[in-house]
């Protein structure tokens, strides 16, 4: 599930026309880079929704075997946009992946495949330390205890890619909600865990973050 429905308004006049997803780093756009990190993993669907110039989504994913869930009349936020598309998605765990983010490192998704244990987690959040997160201004999101287990608190920056099980959904009775409502309840049972990224990630959030994304791009080092 990508999550793709939002204004962009920190943009200012770069998403006035244009849903951020659509917005190019180095020639290429936010969501066709992310559709490439998912490529290797294979998953049976994908999944795009869409509120914010949805047409234009729609317009550049024709053709391809993504579907796109568009969210109308009003926008869902991501635990009531990835509800919405549990229909196209299919129920059980799914992984679910901000698209406005640029990666330098290994594949996330793969290091998630790779560490999800679904008998103790029912959810697994890509988290990185403060220094490697560029462009984020933030404390922190969470405390990972030494076997990965989360609590609330300034410490790892989320990356907005995780592992979840979908079921708890169900039970939240709002229809435009946070996924940060679910994962307070995973947090309550002790199932929310955080793995921590090796590479660098740069949140493509406003102007300078496109810069910031496209100097890591050029200079993985950076």
């Amino acid at each position: 599930m990508l999550f793709a429905a939002g204004f962009g308004t920190r943009m200012g006049e770069l998403t006035k026309k244009t849903p951020k997803p659509l917005l190019k780093v180095a020639g290429q756009t936010l969501l066709d880079r992310t559709l490439d990190l998912i490529t290797p993993i294979a998953p049976k669907r994908i999944v795009v929704n869409a509120h914010y110039h949805h047409q234009k989504l729609c317009d550049h994913l024709s053709g391809s075997d993504v579907l796109v869930s568009v969210e109308q009349p009003h926008i869902l936020e991501t635990g009531g946009g990835l509800r919405n598309a549990l229909p196209l998605l299919g129920e059980g765990a799914v992984y679910t992946s901000n698209t406005d983010a640029i990666w330098s490192g290994p594949n996330p998704f793969e290091m998630l495949r790779e560490a999800w244990r679904p008998d103790i987690m029912d959810a697994l959040l890509l988290c990185l330390p403060k220094e490697n997160a560029l462009g984020h201004k933030g404390r922190g999101d969470f405390v990972l205890d030494p076997h990965g287990q989360a609590s609330r608190g300034p410490g790892v920056v989320y990356s907005g890619i995780q592992i979840l099980k979908s079921n708890g959904l169900h039970d939240i009775e709002e229809n435009s909600f946070s996924l940060n409502i679910l994962w307070d309840k995973l947090l309550a049972t002790g199932r929310l865990y955080g793995l921590i990224y090796s590479g660098k990630w740069c949140d493509v959030g406003n102007p300078e973050g496109l810069r910031l994304a496209e100097r890591l791009l050029e200079a993985p080092h950076v």
